[in-house]
């Protein structure tokens, strides 16, 4: 068979795409190679969200070409196919993200993989995470057009999945064994919005696709269900009585990228400072355990000091539970490159270093209120006898912080645990199984 080698970089939304890709690849014939010398090719998934992310795809890219030679290029990066090829004019090909099909012809017109029949009957689905949880992808693109961002027109406009077509690999998933299900999308909840939430039929039902009526039949199959990349749209708040039911988890991911009102109009976002607290408060007012995650954009053009000690009043009385911080990267196409005062690297370095200092001890307030609580964990590792790491409704993988278990040494990668939490830190809990 011949043999692939695989780089995937960028989010998990590309991560999904790596997935459909080597699934595909599988289906052909062609296995895959843990290194560089033993692949025949080798496919790298690229990601062109911020300048740092460009610069690091362009050096996987390089470092693909030096180990093997045979490079097909494919991903976000791969919608600007001069920045590639004008770095690595080698590549044998370059394609833009979700481009399935024109990276498996590349392929096979460099490597032809003779067709098996076993492999015809069934096509085997690739998974690039742990068999407990999955990422499951609802919709492509966006119709949003913030000033700092690229993602529409490497990504172009929303295109939603049916929801039947979604219901299906749900299941799948749950069948396979996956405990936890990650929604993502470039913007969950403007999902089905762009079919006019039409129905289709899964079994004997007609499912609209909208993300209420979705997470209603996902609920039945027992799983996690953790929503990532939500809009803070007036909506949302429909959601909120799934969380509070326990249907869906008592998690929120949503970019809010300031709380200034000024840096956000100029961002071409909504809200601000009493409107995000406005927002935060009834959602907590209705599921009083909701986990809220943010991340923001600090040195953006024309951010003041008084713009930025803004946003740090608001994380002191936000107190959200995660937040990821970025210095502004000016991305090439992106709009927020033309406005006025720019500010220097070093300031928007420090003013990023500053921030997470302050977050950390937020963190590690809420953490300690949590000392002496029972929650319920989900095994992700087991590093030795009577010890394990997972996460619990709080955590998302990856990006959030973990949970150290003292167990009785019986459970299992995937179990779900409960948990009594004896001792925190700024970013991870401690506790005891019970």
């Amino acid at each position: 068979m011949p043999r692939i080698g695989f780089v995937s970089l960028g989010c998990p939304k590309a991560l999904v795409d790596s997935e459909q890709i080597l699934s595909r690849l599988r289906a052909l014939g062609y296995e895959t190679s843990p290194t560089y010398e033993e692949a025949e090719l080798v496919i790298v998934n690229t990601c062109g969200f911020i300048t740092p992310a460009v610069e690091e795809s362009l050096e996987a890219i390089g470092e693909a070409l030096r180990e093997n030679g045979k490079v097909v290029v494919t991903g976000c990066l791969g919608a600007r196919p001069e920045v590639i090829r004008e770095r690595h004019p080698e590549v044998l090909a370059v394609t833009g993200p979700g481009e399935v099909e024109r990276v498996l012809a590349a392929v096979q017109s460099v490597l032809p993989a003779p067709r098996h029949p076993f492999l015809d009957l069934v096509p085997p689905q690739v998974k690039l995470t742990p068999r407990h949880y999955a990422y499951l992808k609802l919709s492509e693109g966006c119709d949003h057009r913030c000033s700092f961002c690229i993602i529409p027109k490497l990504r172009g406009g929303l295109r939603s999945r049916d929801a039947a077509e979604v219901l299906a690999e749900a299941h799948r998933l749950v069948a396979a064994g996956t405990q936890e299900l990650l929604l993502i999308a470039q913007d969950l909840s403007a999902y089905g919005v762009d079919l006019g939430h039409r129905e289709s039929f899964f079994g004997d039902r007609l499912v609209r696709a909208h993300l209420k009526d979705l997470l209603l039949h996902m609920a039945e199959l027992g799983a996690w269900i953790r929503l990532h990349y939500v809009y803070p749209y007036l909506h949302v708040r429909d959601l909120l009585p799934l969380m509070a039911e326990g249907k869906v988890l008592p998690y929120l991911d949503v970019p809010l990228q300031h709380a200034s009102e000024r840096i956000l109009r100029l961002m071409r976002r909504p809200g601000g400072y009493q409107s995000h607290l406005k927002t935060l408060k009834a959602w907590r007012e209705a599921v009083p355990e909701l986990c809220l995650r943010s991340t923001f954009i600090v040195g953006f053009p024309g951010e003041t000091e008084a713009d930025f000690q803004e946003l740090m009043d608001f994380l002191e009385e936000a107190e959200l539970d995660r937040v990821g911080v970025f210095a502004y990267s000016p991305v090439e196409g992106a709009e927020a490159n033309g406005l006025p005062d720019p500010v220097p690297e070093e300031v928007k370095e420090e003013r990023r270093a500053r921030l997470m200092e302050h977050q950390a001890r937020i963190s590690l307030r809420k953490n300690q209120r949590l000392v002496g609580k029972t929650l319920e964990v989900l095994v992700d590792e087991l590093p030795e006898p009577g010890l394990a790491v997972g996460r619990s409704y709080r955590d998302s993988p990856g990006i959030d912080g973990v949970v150290y278990v003292e167990t009785d040494g019986t459970v299992r990668v995937g179990e779900r645990v409960p948990v009594r939490i004896t001792r925190a830190d700024t970013y991870d809990l401690f506790g005891v199984q019970v």
